[in-house]
């Protein structure tokens, strides 16, 4: 019998040792899937869009596409409203059109990623409709409470409290068939839902199995330290005012006019999260890969470490907003070299870093960082260890695209009733349909007229062209791709110096393997570079690829303390022997 245990116990461990975790040093793809490609000519990107694109980010060394909303919806919030979780929304396909990208995907070596929004739903959902009619199946699935009085209107009934919206303006909607206001932190046909409810929660993991037998390979997930509110039963059943925060030029109808205690980061957050993980777990097995889960949370960096796992249970990933809230284009290579520092620092023994320099909510890279540090950027978001995240067009250098206040779509500068200075609040620009060629609306569409226009610029910004050209952004960027897989990349110590305000410098150092350096110089003059100081690497060096501002070009040697870097240039480099 003790034999047979051991036996079942080394089975067991072989199983384990067996399942493929491929997210560890990923490349993960952000498709914005009504900006991507548009396959029958209505001027909005769609699933079969996707799918005939699937062989360029192939081609490009992309592990992972993370495919924003896809899901039937009323489009208030382009797919963030979601109205039924199971189903695919009309303008993007059919759910065979999903199918038939996941078995094109499969084919290829792809493997898909869905954003999963949880924290609320569309007000056309069924469920949010019955919870109205206090359904007994779904009348707790909402936030919902009874109006205050107002003490100089005894006729009027208002909000619960001063919660506001993300999207600016009380945060609560009365409903006339409930008779209550229900909660919504972002736009109004978004009511939150209740993860005080035990049918919630099972609901929702019910969601995640859905797909995971449809056999996608894990989940983005959005808003997460939104997903509970404060418990009021512990202030006598009522939901208490938020605190003003203090913050200068704002008022009470901004989000940021108050301090987020009691709709942010609840401690109930983690655990909701670690169930997940569980759920997610079960499929590792029974497809033979391990689950990937992301979280987006805006938060504090111990916070956000949480979402990780605690000493007892796993977690998520959670995104690394550092580049986004801490850098821009002026920063140097030492402000670079801290946020790096920061994030593995904090980061939890064992865990595995990310990087990221856009999304779908944010202005693009080019934008942000400006054109000449775009080829830094990508470098660093994949030669640094972990899983890197592109936001489509990134590989390009895309800039922003420019939307009047009459095209404008995003409900966040909509709700800003603001047609001079709407442009700030606005995502739409980072959403521009992206650019593949020169023809008719960049390639995106066979239609002239597409549902955001097409940036100025894309007759010289535009894949082909980059293609062409004898370097380029996206050359570049392929190029990088390439040297992630390198086992020093995949799993070498790192060593990151800034050699001086301008110039920062990332080594990856992986006993018997070729050294890895990616080199960088920010400033706008040509600079020698001196890599003497950095341990373990050998006299003579090669380019293995090289940013458009560079002129040295691959093949090229090298001397350690003699490496001269043009303006903007960014250069990988490795050894030509084996480290240690």
């Amino acid at each position: 019998m003790r034999e047979f245990s051991l036996l079942v116990m080394v089975a067991l461990a072989a199983s384990v040792s067996c399942v493929d975790n491929w997210w560890k040093s990923a490349v993960v793809y952000q498709i914005y899937p009504r900006s991507f490609k548009d396959s029958n000519g209505d001027g909005i990107g769609d699933l079969n869009g996707i799918t005939q694109k699937l062989s360029y980010l192939k081609d490009t060394g992309i592990d992972a596409i993370w495919l924003s909303p896809m899901f039937q919806s009323p489009m208030y919030d382009f797919g963030y409203d979601i109205a039924d979780y199971r189903k695919i929304a009309p303008e993007y396909g059919t759910m065979e059109d999903f199918d038939a990208l996941m078995a094109a995907a499969k084919k290829l070596g792809i493997r898909v990623i869905l954003d999963y929004v949880p924290n609320h739903t569309s007000n056309e959902s069924d469920w949010f409709v019955k919870s109205a009619q206090r359904d007994p199946n779904y009348a707790d699935y909402y936030i919902w409470a009874h109006g205050k009085p107002d003490p100089k209107n005894p006729d009027y009934v208002g909000p619960p409290n001063n919660w506001v919206s993300v999207f600016r303006k009380s945060a609560w909607e009365y409903n006339s068939v409930r008779g209550q206001y229900y909660l919504h932190q972002f736009v109004i046909g978004q009511p939150d839902l209740n993860y005080r409810s035990a049918k919630v929660r099972e609901e929702m993991k019910d969601v995640l199995r859905f797909w995971l037998e449809k056999g996608v390979s894990g989940f983005r997930i959005d808003a997460v330290n939104m997903l509970y509110e404060v418990d009021p039963s512990n202030f006598n059943g009522q939901y208490p005012d938020e605190p003003v925060s203090g913050a200068a030029g704002l008022t009470p109808e901004d989000y940021d006019y108050l301090s987020h205690i009691y709709t942010r980061d609840q401690n109930e957050t983690y655990d909701l999260i670690y169930d997940w993980r569980a759920v997610l777990d079960e499929y590792t097995e029974k497809h033979n890969e391990s689950k990937i889960m992301m979280t987006e949370a805006y938060t504090k960096l111990p916070r956000m470490m949480r979402y990780y796992g605690d000493q007892t249970r796993n977690g998520s990933i959670p995104f690394n907003f550092l580049y986004l809230g801490e850098l821009n284009n002026q920063s140097s290579a030492r402000e670079i070299k801290t946020v790096i520092d920061k994030w593995m620092a904090y980061m939890p023994a064992g865990k595995v870093a990310n990087w990221v320099n856009g999304n779908h909510d944010q202005s693009r890279l080019a934008s942000r960082f400006g054109t000449d540090r775009v080829d830094a950027m990508n470098m660093l978001a994949l030669i640094l260890p972990g899983i890197s995240v592109t936001y489509q067009g990134e590989e390009l250098g895309m800039t922003d695209g420019y939307v009047s206040w009459k095209d404008t779509k995003d409900p966040q500068a909509c709700n800003t009733d603001d047609p001079v200075n709407y442009w700030k609040s606005s995502r739409d620009p980072a959403r521009t349909p992206f650019h593949w060629d020169a023809n008719t609306s960049a390639g995106f569409s066979t239609s002239s007229s597409t549902w955001l226009p097409v940036a100025d610029n894309y007759n010289t910004v535009n894949l082909a062209a980059q293609m062409s050209a004898a370097k380029s952004h996206y050359k570049f960027y392929k190029d990088v791709v390439a040297v992630k897989r390198l086992p020093a990349v995949r799993s070498g110590d790192l060593d990151v110096r800034a050699l001086c305000e301008s110039v920062l410098a990332v080594a990856r150092l992986l006993p018997g393997h070729p050294v890895v350096i990616g080199v960088m110089n920010l400033s706008d003059k040509e600079v020698p570079v001196d890599l003497s100081s950095m341990h373990l690497l050998p006299q003579q060096l090669q380019v293995e690829t090289s940013g458009i501002k560079c002129s040295l070009e691959k093949g090229a040697k090298v001397q350690k303390e003699n490496v001269t870097m043009p303006s903007h240039c960014a250069l990988v480099l490795t050894s030509l022997q084996k480290c240690c």
